[in-house]
């Protein structure tokens, strides 16, 4: 649910919605006051300005921003300080990650998954051409505008390719479910480790689903590091083998396997999606991940020959040795084809006593006491690895996860690594109050605990936005994933009576007596002129206490006769259902419904309206249909 806001940043950005927020950054849609298009502005939050190591990561991706300019990356349109708010304004692009397309899709067609895939990879070859690593490539990272276009987007974490700098936090970023194995060591990624993550993606949007996963972190890196993906013939027996292919060679465990270029991944995939697997670059796989063995040319016996003699003009001793010749022959060919018979056979042999005596199928350890999963490890020949970790929920002692997983074929003797619960973590409650909100979601979250604020109250003696009280007590024994409700103080603010005052002058006294003025202003007629453009009533009594930020709506009086008005043509969309559509005028930073009305599937799609206002001149006119935003337009009122 997007969070509505009207702060002008800059003087010149009107942040109008926030439409995403991640652990670093705030993203809002905005207008562009100087061009009048909607932009994207990402706020780094204003609890981490202080803080060296996230600004030096926002700088980062404005740095790696700047040195691109590509139409499948979301490209960077300004960068600025806003007083102490640090900001970088992208393209807004209107539509869904892909995360979003797989969830709704469940799987992506070869062909569709192949195209998008290409496209992601141009970015990237743009990127590492320009000496930067984008280090978090996963679907959520990529956007699909409404007309197809693929954007790639958050350079947050990338690096230039040759800095070598890495903070321990960095080393860890990145989905877990894309990253690369050399990732999951901690080591540094290159652009081989963006070609792994691409590929990861191309399997979970021809599979529906990524090729690791687990409860927690270090099971999904284990995979990551010694697992085999289910191959893709497994879960969608639709997908060209050659496709296929180039999405295993792409998740190569050895860096030096997979395909060192974007650029050569992208020629092989669109080899693969025409059916020229014979032009495609020849790389193996590792092991055991679907690589052909090498065809060898059937040996074939040289065809006898020799010198012919007839009766009439060769002796009879001449064709006697021609006979022993020909017999000498055929006994050597029969007896290399009875060898090759033979060896065929005992490789063969051996090969299937060895798959009988030396291989081993993973059982299930998931659910099991460690000392239950010990004897069924030793009865199939395999070693245990157990790593132990906090559960919230599973006794201590049992297994919750394994890699590689069930049914993967390992030689006896291989280890299998189970993570063990230790069972829920024991700790004490922390203490909150006095902490401002923010901070105290930070503290609450350190300890796998989750802040709920039940309520804001009103303090004259307690600033706004810090905590008053808390349940549970501090050093109360507590469990990762319990809440803490607290209450926190909404500061103090006195409503002022603003009836009878222009509504610029109203808007400006609420807004610095600490509350939260409405962009929506209801009208009401009158003859009276000297009552024109003046509030007529206000949804907050006078001189009565709330917290600060509380919202308040105004009613202005407006004599018709006074009002200027423009006809304007609506652009609505076709539909099977009744519209509702809403206009609004922003002349003076408040957004005013200047027209209402209903519209059947059977009108017409570009009606005309009379909009009207109390002022002159040039203004932003929004167009809502059904409650949610859909374009705006510059009109002039006369």
């Amino acid at each position: 649910m997007s969070e509505r806001t009207e702060k002008v940043l800059a003087d010149r950005y009107r942040l109008v919605e926030q439409i995403g927020s991640g652990g670093m950054a705030i993203v809002y849609r905005a207008v562009d006051l100087r061009t009048g298009h909607s932009v994207a502005v990402k706020l780094l939050r204003p609890d981490l300005a202080q803080n060296t190591e996230y600004v030096n990561r926002f700088q980062r991706e404005a740095i790696a921003a700047s040195k691109m300019t590509h139409h499948n990356i979301v490209n960077l349109l300004d960068v600025g300080m806003d007083g102490p708010n640090r900001y970088l304004v992208m393209e807004f692009v209107q539509g869904k990650t892909l995360k979003e397309l797989i969830r709704e899709r469940k799987r992506i067609p070869a062909e569709t998954a192949g195209q998008i895939t290409i496209r992601i990879l141009s970015a990237l070859q743009h990127a590492h051409e320009n000496g930067i690593i984008h280090r978090d490539i996963k679907p959520q990272n990529i956007l699909v505008n409404a007309d197809g276009l693929i954007k790639v987007a958050d350079f947050g974490i990338a690096r230039m390719a040759n800095t070598d700098t890495l903070t321990h936090t960095d080393k860890v970023m990145g989905s877990v479910h894309y990253f690369s194995p050399e990732q999951a060591r901690g080591r540094a990624a290159d652009a081989r480790s963006d070609i792994y993550s691409v590929g990861v993606v191309l399997y979970e949007m021809l599979t529906g689903k990524v090729p690791f996963d687990g409860e927690s972190y270090e099971p999904i890196a284990m995979q990551h590091l010694h697992a085999k993906p289910t191959p893709i013939s497994q879960l969608a027996p639709d997908v060209p083998p050659a496709i296929a292919h180039v999405c295993m060679v792409a998740m190569s465990k050895d860096p030096d396997h997979r395909y060192q270029t974007a650029r050569e991944m992208a020629a092989d995939l669109r080899m693969a999606m025409a059916g020229r697997s014979d032009m495609m670059y020849a790389h193996p796989l590792e092991p055991g991940e679907g690589a052909a063995p090498p065809r060898q040319a059937p040996v074939q016996p040289r065809p006898a020959g020799g010198q012919q003699t007839s009766a009439n003009t060769g002796s009879q001793q001449t064709a006697g040795r021609q006979r022993r010749k020909i017999n000498v022959l055929w006994w050597s060919v029969t007896l290399l084809t009875a060898l090759l018979v033979v060896a065929g056979l005992w490789f063969g042999m051996r090969y299937v006593l060895d798959r009988a005596f030396n291989d081993a199928e993973v059982p299930s350890f998931v659910g099991m006491e460690l000392e239950a999963a010990q004897r069924l490890a030793d009865r199939s020949g395999l070693k245990l690895s157990p790593v132990e970790n906090n559960h919230p929920t599973v006794p201590a002692g049992q297994v919750v996860a394994q890699a590689p997983d069930v049914g993967t074929v390992l030689k006896k003797g291989d280890t299998v690594i189970l993570t063990v619960s230790k069972g829920p973590t024991s700790q004490l409650v922390p203490a909150l109050v006095g902490m401002t909100t923010q901070n105290a979601i930070a503290v609450a979250q350190a300890f796998g605990l989750t802040l709920s604020v039940t309520e804001r109250v009103v303090s004259q003696e307690v600033q706004a936005d810090f905590i008053l009280t808390q349940s549970p007590d501090p050093g109360l024994e507590c469990q990762p994933g319990d809440i803490i409700y607290v209450t926190a103080s909404g500061g103090i603010a006195i409503v002022p009576k603003v009836v009878g005052k222009l509504l610029s002058v109203a808007q400006d006294t609420l807004t610095a007596a600490g509350f939260n003025v409405s962009a929506q202003v209801s009208t009401v007629s009158t003859e009276d002129t000297s009552l024109h453009g003046t509030v007529a009533s206000q949804s907050l009594e006078p001189d009565r206490e709330y917290i600060r930020g509380t919202g308040i709506t105004l009613t202005v009086y407006q004599v018709p006769s006074m009002l200027h008005s423009a006809e304007v043509m609506l652009d609505l969309p076709e539909s099977d259902r009744l519209l509702s559509v809403r206009v609004t005028l922003d002349i003076t930073g408040g957004e005013v419904t200047a027209f209402q009305g209903d519209y059947t599937a059977d009108t017409t799609r570009h009606p005309t309206v009379q909009v009207t206002s109390q002022l002159a001149g040039a203004c932003l006119m929004r167009v809502y249909i059904n409650g949610e935003y859909k374009y705006f337009e510059e009109i002039t009122l006369k």
